[in-house]
């Protein structure tokens, strides 16, 4: 049973297909914890020219999930409810495990940092509990009055 399924994912982040990396929500603390799932489907778009016959999910969309997982994690404590979260900085990104189709990618955010607009988040995506990826992202959640 999931937390969050993928119409309440959508009415809080605005990504949307294709670029929607997110299926649902198994676990949520908000303000400390997230853990989602994105099952890796051979129909996805990148997978056409990335890499034909080899099908890799690329690293930078992995990064994205990350982010996307973080984005609900922020956006459900109550200070940020209504607005966009955005990313401001990835670093000590490690790729380790190659996701493919069929790959079902769980997606694991701990909040370290949070102050005023900004924060850092700890992620990793792991596969059979395998860590495919690292890394801590920086986050900024802006006055939606003003453009950034």
């Amino acid at each position: 049973m999931s937390v969050l399924d993928a119409a309440e994912i959508m009415d809080l982040i605005p990504n949307r297909y294709p670029i929607l990396f997110m299926d649902k929500v198994d676990e949520l603390n908000p303000g400390e914890s997230i853990v989602c799932t994105k099952n890796v489907t051979i129909n996805e778009e990148f997978f056409q020219g990335h890499f034909p016959g080899n099908p890799v999910m690329p690293g930078v969309l992995i990064i994205e999930s990350l982010a996307q997982a973080a984005s609900i994690l922020i956006l459900k404590t109550e200070k940020y409810q209504g607005k966009t979260a955005y990313l401001g900085a990835i670093d000590s990104a490690k790729f380790r495990k190659v996701v493919r189709p069929g790959d079902v990618l769980k997606l694991h955010v701990t909040m370290e940092k949070q102050r005023d607009n900004m924060g850092k988040v700890k992620c990793e995506a792991k596969v059979e509990d395998k860590v495919a990826c690292s890394a801590e992202l920086t986050f900024i959640v802006p006055d939606p009055k003003k453009k950034i």
